[in-house]
């Protein structure tokens, strides 16, 4: 029994390396392609090592654009999303009033929405209202679809606070804002964070429905998928690593931090 322990142990360990590794290969070969020394427009075939993509990182101005324009439309998106997601968390996961069932359904009806149905009825809206389409309707568009993810992890963690630190707070003659600010802000600051980080990574991915509201605006998936038909350039692969990068050392900055709170 023992034997037959291990070796079921042995396989799900080699199993779960191969899910990794399979879930790795796309990131690990975008990496690798960003030092490809590429002669001609496509660069699918390795012909080389080089440096050449890093120090040539901004020289497609339209790509620089359509790069600068997603990370201005993610920032000011999560950080919307952020202060509105964290109130609707700490209403829903504190308090029981008239309609908060409705609002929970509404949350996760938002989740499960498909993309495509969300892009063309936020499209209908606009044409309707005679909105015109720009970066404003791309971040109005971003909050919708991320509001709910922010949402839902701080009101996990709301859930899971004891609510006996905060009336200990009140009692020794902290205000309403004090005890938010010094209390209950700190013990949910994982979730909001992991919520940011959420509603960051969805804004600066999303196509389907950017694609909807962009208008005349150009992000950086927008961006790679008119470049196809002509050939992508290796900056986009760079552009992509160092994203990636960035996420990873913020991912493990917060595990850190949240270690040494614990």
């Amino acid at each position: 029994m023992r034997t037959r322990g291990r070796l079921g142990d042995r396989l799900l360990h080699a199993y779960t390396w191969l899910i990794i590794i399979w879930l790795s290969s796309p990131i690990a070969v975008m990496i690798l392609f960003g030092f490809n020394d590429k002669q001609s427009k496509s660069n699918t075939t390795w012909q080389g090592f080089t440096l050449r993509w890093y120090a040539e990182l901004f020289d497609v101005s339209d790509l620089t654009v359509a790069l600068r324009n997603s990370l201005v439309i993610a920032l000011v998106s999560t950080v919307i999303t952020v202060v509105i997601g964290t109130m609707l968390g700490l209403a829903l996961g504190r308090h029981r009033f008239r309609g908060s069932g409705a609002t929970n359904f509404l949350v996760f009806a938002a989740i499960s929405t498909p993309e495509l149905v969300m892009g063309a009825s936020l499209l209908s809206l606009f044409v309707s209202g005679n909105v015109p389409r720009d970066a404003n309707t791309i971040i109005i568009a971003h909050v919708l679809f991320s509001l709910s993810f922010v949402v839902v992890t701080v009101r996990a963690r709301v859930v899971g606070l004891d609510p006996s630190l905060e009336e200990a707070a009140r009692d020794l003659g902290a205000t309403a804002w004090g005890t938010f600010r010094q209390v209950t802000l700190p013990s949910i600051m994982p979730g909001v964070l992991a919520g940011a980080m959420l509603s960051f990574a969805l804004s600066i991915d999303d196509y389907v429905v950017t694609s909807f509201v962009n208008g005349s605006t150009v992000t950086f998936p927008l961006w790679i998928v008119g470049a196809v038909k002509t050939g992508i350039p290796p900056q986009v692969n760079v552009m992509g690593t160092l994203i990636f990068g960035i996420g990873v050392l913020i991912a493990v900055a917060n595990a850190v931090a949240a270690r040494r709170r614990a």
